[in-house]
C-alpha cells in the first residue's frame, strides 16, 4: 500500500489527487440507493485504472474526464428530476401545433405531423436502421475523443469540454422549458402526468421484440427525464462529432460523420422521440457551444505547419 501511495502521489501531486472524487462519491451514492448497476461498476473501474496506471493513462483520463462527469451528472439529475416541472409548464400540444404549421403534411384529408405519418406507416427496415445511431451515439462520441487523443490532444480537450457544456445546457433547459416528446403525446395526449415513465417508443419496442431482449426498454427505463425533448441532445451529439471532426477527418470520414448526423436527426423523428423543432434546437445549442469554445480558445483553425493538427485518416 505504501508503494502504491508513493506512486499515486508522484503521479498526482497536491490536490490533484482528488480528481476521481466525483466518481467515488457517485458510486457510494448509487450503492446507498441500491441502484449500483453494471454500468456504474464499469465506469468506476475505467476511472480508477486510468487514474492510477501511469502518465499516459493520466493524460487520457484528463482528456475524457468531462465525458465521465456527464455520466455522473445525468444519473444525479434524478435528485432534481421534477424541479420546475409542473403540469402547467410542460409543453406538449403547443409544440405539436407548431410542428403541424411548420412541418405538417396531409394524410387522409387531415393535417398531421411527420410522426403521425410514420406511426401509420411503420417499416421494419427503418426500425432497424434508425435503432443504430440510438444504440451507438455514446460509443461514437467516446471513440472520437480517444481517436483525437493520439492526433490532436488540444482538440480532444475542446471536444470533451464542449460535450460537457452541451449536456449541462441541455439539462438546465429541461427544467426551464420542460417539453414532452412525440411518443408521450401518442400515449397520453395533451394530459400531463408528472409521474409518467420514460418509454423507448413503439419503433424501438419493435426492435426489442425482434432482438428478444429489452435493450432499449432497459435504457429508457432508467431515464432521469421524461420531459426532456427540447433540445435533442441525440442530434447535438452527432453534430458535434461532425463539426469538430471536419478539420481532422479525410473526406470518406467526413462523409461518414455527416451521414451519421443526418441519420440521427431522421431517426429522432422516425422513432417518435423528438419533434423536428427539438432537432433544430440541438443543432443550435451545439453551434453556440462550439463557437463559444472556439472564441475562448482562439482555436478556429490549426496553424500552418502544425503536424499534430493536420488531417489524419482514422
Amino acid at each position: 500500500m505504501t508503494r502504491l501511495w508513493r506512486h499515486l502521489r508522484g503521479l498526482w501531486p497536491g490536490w490533484t489527487l482528488l480528481v476521481p472524487v466525483p466518481f467515488l462519491a457517485h458510486a457510494v451514492w448509487a450503492a446507498a440507493r441500491h441502484k449500483f448497476h453494471w454500468e456504474n461498476a464499469a465506469l468506476l473501474a475505467v476511472v480508477l485504472a486510468l487514474f492510477a496506471t501511469g502518465p499516459r493513462t493520466k493524460r487520457l483520463f484528463l482528456g475524457v474526464y468531462p465525458i465521465g462527469l456527464v455520466a455522473v451528472l445525468y444519473d444525479a439529475m434524478r435528485v432534481v428530476q421534477n424541479v420546475g416541472v409542473t403540469p402547467a409548464r410542460v409543453h406538449v400540444c403547443d409544440l405539436r401545433a407548431h410542428e403541424l404549421v411548420l412541418f405538417g403534411l396531409e394524410m387522409n384529408g387531415q393535417r398531421v405531423t411527420l410522426h403521425d405519418w410514420f406511426q401509420a406507416h411503420p417499416s421494419r427496415l427503418l426500425d432497424g436502421l434508425c435503432a443504430v445511431p440510438y444504440a451507438t451515439f455514446i460509443p461514437v462520441c467516446i471513440a472520437f475523443a480517444i481517436w483525437l487523443y493520439g492526433r490532436d490532444y488540444l482538440r480532444m480537450l475542446r471536444f470533451t469540454w464542449c460535450f460537457f457544456a452541451l449536456n449541462l445546457c441541455g439539462f438546465v433547459t429541461y427544467h426551464l422549458y420542460p417539453a414532452a416528446p412525440p411518443w408521450y403525446f401518442h400515449a397520453h395526449g395533451c394530459t400531463v402526468d408528472i409521474l409518467a415513465r420514460a418509454s423507448e417508443g413503439p419503433a424501438l419496442s419493435r426492435v426489442d421484440a425482434r432482438l428478444g431482449i429489452p435493450y432499449f426498454a432497459g435504457m429508457y427505463g432508467r431515464s432521469s427525464s421524461v420531459f426532456g425533448a427540447m433540445p435533442s441532445l441525440h442530434c447535438a451529439y452527432a453534430f458535434i462529432v461532425a463539426l469538430e471532426g471536419w478539420a481532422v477527418f479525410r473526406w470518406p470520414w467526413r462523409a461518414a460523420s455527416v451521414s451519421f448526423f443526418v441519420l440521427m436527426c431522421f431517426s429522432a423523428v422516425y422513432l417518435d422521440h423528438h419533434w423536428v423543432l427539438d432537432a433544430l434546437g440541438g443543432v443550435t445549442y451545439c453551434l453556440a457551444v462550439v463557437l463559444a469554445a472556439r472564441a475562448l480558445t482562439g482555436m478556429r483553425h490549426p496553424p500552418d505547419g502544425d503536424r499534430a493538427s493536420e488531417p489524419v485518416a482514422p
